[in-house]
Parts: C-alpha cells; sequence; structure tokens
C-alpha cells in the first residue's frame, strides 16, 4: 500500500504535466517568426515536461486511484488523433508514445511494490517546482511584452493570463504535499471559485475562436460564458457554502459540449482556428474539475 503523498504527487503530475507541455505547445504555435528565441524556449519546456510526465507515468502505473483513470482528465479517446493532427497542422514534434504509455495505465496491479518510490517522487516534485518556477517567468514576461506592444502572438492576453493561473495552481499544490504530504489546504468553495473561472474563460475563448458563420455554437459558448459569470459571482459571495449541485450540473453540460466540439473538430465539422488539442486540453480540465466536484 502506497503512502497519499505519493499517490496524490503522481496524480497531479498525470494531469497537470500534460497541461504543462501542452501550454508550451501553444505558446510556441502562437509565434511568429520574429520571435525564435521564444519558441525555442517553449520548445524547451515542452520537451521538459514530456519528461516529467513520462517519468509520472512510470511511477505511476498500478498506483493511481480508479476515480482518475477513468475520469478522463489524463488522456481521453480524442487525445491520440488531436495529437496526430496538431502535430500535422503546427508541424511540432508531439511525443506521442506518452498517450500510448497512459492509455495502458492501470490500478491495483498485483505483485508490484516500489520501496524506493516516496524518494522517486520526492525528487520529481523538485523538478517539477524548477520547470514550474521557469515556465511560470516565462509565460509572464510574454504576457508583459505582449501588453506592452514589444510582441505579437495569436494567443489571447487573457489566455495566457489564464495559463500563467494554472501553472501557479500546479506549483502550489506541490508546495502543499512537499510541505504536509498531502492537499488539504485549499477548501471546496476555492477549488470552485478557481475552476469555475477556467470554465468560464474556456467559453469565452471557444467563442472567440469559432469561425464567424458557426452562430449556434457562438451563442451556446456565450450561454455557457454568462452561467459560469454567474456561479462565479454567487462563489465569490457563499462565504463558506460551496454550490458544488449547481456547478456540477453546468460543468456536465459544458463537458459533453467540448466532447461534442472535440468530435466535430477532428472530423472537420466545425469551423474554427481551435487546434484539436486545444480542444482535447479542454475537455479534460472539464473532467478534471467534474471529478474534483464529485469525489473532493
Amino acid at each position: 500500500m502506497y503512502d497519499n503523498y505519493a499517490v496524490k504527487s503522481v496524480e497531479l503530475h498525470l494531469f497537470f504535466g500534460r497541461i504543462m507541455k501542452e501550454h508550451a505547445l501553444f505558446l510556441r504555435a502562437g509565434f511568429t517568426p520574429a520571435n525564435a528565441p521564444f519558441s525555442a524556449k517553449a520548445e524547451f519546456y515542452k520537451q521538459e515536461f514530456e519528461k516529467l510526465l513520462s517519468q509520472a507515468i512510470t511511477l505511476g502505473n498500478c498506483i493511481v486511484s480508479r476515480e482518475v483513470l477513468n475520469s478522463g482528465e489524463i488522456v481521453t479517446e480524442f487525445t491520440a488523433l488531436a495529437e496526430r493532427q496538431t502535430e500535422a497542422f503546427t508541424g511540432i514534434r508531439i511525443n506521442r508514445e506518452i498517450t500510448e504509455r497512459e492509455l495502458r495505465l492501470g490500478n491495483n496491479c498485483p505483485g508490484r511494490m516500489n520501496p524506493a518510490l516516496q524518494s522517486q517522487v520526492r525528487a520529481l516534485n523538485q523538478r517539477a517546482l524548477v520547470l514550474l518556477n521557469g515556465l511560470i517567468s516565462f509565460k509572464e514576461l510574454i504576457l508583459q511584452n505582449v501588453l506592452s506592444c514589444k510582441m505579437f502572438t495569436l494567443n489571447y492576453p487573457l489566455l495566457i493570463e489564464h495559463i500563467i493561473r494554472e501553472a501557479k495552481l500546479y506549483r502550489d499544490y506541490v508546495g502543499m504535499l512537499e510541505a504536509d504530504g498531502d492537499l488539504n489546504g485549499e477548501s471546496m468553495l476555492d477549488i470552485e471559485c478557481f475552476w469555475n473561472r477556467i470554465m468560464m474563460e474556456h467559453a469565452l475563448f471557444i467563442r472567440g475562436l469559432l469561425d464567424p458563420t458557426e452562430e449556434e455554437l457562438i451563442q451556446t459558448a456565450d450561454e455557457f460564458a454568462g452561467k459560469y459569470s454567474e456561479l462565479l459571482e454567487a462563489c465569490r459571495d457563499a462565504q463558506n457554502k460551496t454550490l458544488d449541485t449547481a456547478s456540477l450540473t453546468e460543468t456536465i453540460k459544458f463537458r459533453d459540449f467540448k466532447k461534442a466540439g472535440t468530435q466535430g473538430i477532428e472530423q472537420c465539422g466545425i469551423r474554427s482556428v481551435i487546434l484539436p488539442l486545444l480542444a482535447d486540453h479542454v475537455l479534460r480540465e472539464a473532467n478534471h474539475y467534474i471529478r474534483l466536484l464529485k469525489y473532493s
């Protein structure tokens, strides 16, 4: 039986490590030729988080909870194709073996015990903190350059702020695990406030990245943005009372919308400037939030 520290750490990296490597890919895809050094730096972080994620998969096989494995937050039925298409569209190489290995992850494998697991996880956590400090600084520099008209990127400033917040949350969680061995330092209300904001911004991004002719989808995305804005306002006013039922109901609906959207983008049935992997990325984040609402 492995301790909570090791299991929670590995589960955290399996979700957020993939999110970070994809952030780096999206940043790289959004730079122009004038910012080649920034493209190279983004590629560096993509590769480093691929290495971190690969190590998390090695350590996590057989110890990850069934809830996490079945949640769709690590990988979905769309991820493999989304990676192939995104690699073809951008020319940016993706280590697709990672997805194949994630699809084979198991739970409670008989006879597998690793006495060195805790020390290996501690080393992985320390490596994650170093990488996150660097990646956060890199994202903040990009945002500063964009807002001061020193750089143009195809990524919205709000999207850059959005991915900074996610990286800081990841760093905070790794810090909690290293300090206390668990993730009990945040209330469910705080979690709802954070993820309702993330979901609201997803809806805003989707609305802005759809082709203007996709009027029905734009309207639906706008409605989700409005619903999450209301939930976020209620969350801020709730003090100690959670909104988990309302948040869960809305996020399941939004997850289904994202799922249909990911399939439509992969099948070229939706006009947009949304990379297939970005569609799958926001779907996985909705799946993660649903698991937190159901099991936290």
